[in-house]
């Protein structure tokens, strides 16, 4: 059913505006650091970092992206429910299957990653498996089979990389001027460049949450919309994103960077969900629901 995945060239032109505005940023601060130390190396050094971390983003983002969750394949006898549905909406949706994997976890959660439809990967937890009926798990893998078919794990896949990376050089940036500010020989400057250096790392987190703002909201409305024509049964993804949301269990190892990539924030209740709060990556499931449920199929 290709005809429903219709956003691809869309999604390609965002990648590669990630990686540019990823290009700007990182030459950015080494240039501020070249100034500052007085060394102009150090953009060089800025720049060819750039190149092989939008490299590495493209062609590694998926690994990194499995390994941060732990994700371990999934075993194809033990857990042959799984596969059968997988594979089934793969050849509905004219996807090649993607490989599956597991993440040991008891919070009910799925992600899709891979930078193609060939080389794809859709991961859930176990308390998915153990939590969700299977029209609800249809409707959860219908989900992450549309984010494989409309091309966009890519770009969110990448921004869990780059952003990581920038928030990384700011801080190395911030805690090198005030280092040389405070031990350095040549203070010439030094508070101009220790103000921009608190700037940077001010902003870094946040162009951080604009760039997975803007990667997030509407790619899970398309996903949602995708998935319940996938299926032709709404009701399943509506189902499972009002369990999912009512869950309470709590995610044992999780991050900010990584959170836009689920199929609902994997940040719960106490400090967490304060964390989770500064990055709404997610649409409130409320209109989700609402809006699956006014699909008319």
């Amino acid at each position: 059913m290709p005809s429903i995945y219709t956003h691809q060239s869309a999604n390609k032109k965002r990648t590669f505006f990630l990686f540019f505005i990823f290009l700007i940023i990182v030459i950015g601060v080494g240039w501020l650091l070249s100034q500052y130390f007085g060394n102009p190396s150090i953009l060089y050094v800025a720049v060819i970092f750039a190149v092989v971390m939008n490299i590495l983003a493209y062609w590694h983002s998926d690994k990194i992206v499995l390994k941060m969750t732990k994700a371990e394949p999934a075993d194809k006898e033990k857990y042959r429910e799984l596969h059968n549905i997988v594979e089934n909406l793969s050849i509905t949706a004219g996807l090649p299957t993607p490989k599956i994997y597991l993440v040991h976890e008891s919070q009910p959660n799925a992600f899709a990653t891979g930078r193609n439809p060939d080389h794809a990967v859709v991961a859930v937890t176990e308390g998915l498996l153990e939590k969700l009926n299977r029209s609800e798990l249809e409707g959860v893998l219908s989900h992450e089979l549309s984010h494989i078919g409309n091309r966009d794990m890519l770009i969110s896949t990448a921004a869990v990389v780059l952003v990581g990376f920038v928030s990384i050089l700011a801080d190395i940036f911030l805690r090198s001027v005030f280092f040389r500010g405070f031990f350095g020989n040549n203070r010439r400057g030094g508070g101009v460049m220790m103000l921009v250096g608190i700037v940077v790392a001010v902003l870094a987190p946040i162009g951080a949450l604009l760039i997975q703002l803007a990667i997030s909201r509407q790619r899970e409305y398309l996903a949602d919309a995708s998935g319940a024509l996938l299926t032709r049964y709404p009701e399943g993804l509506a189902n499972a994103l009002q369990k999912i949301s009512k869950d309470s269990t709590p995610m044992r190892k999780t991050r900010t960077s990584t959170a836009h990539l689920w199929i609902s924030s994997p940040f719960k209740k106490g400090f967490n969900s304060k964390i989770g709060g500064l990055f709404q990556t997610h649409p409130p499931v409320e209109e989700r629901i609402t809006r699956l449920k006014g699909l008319k199929i």
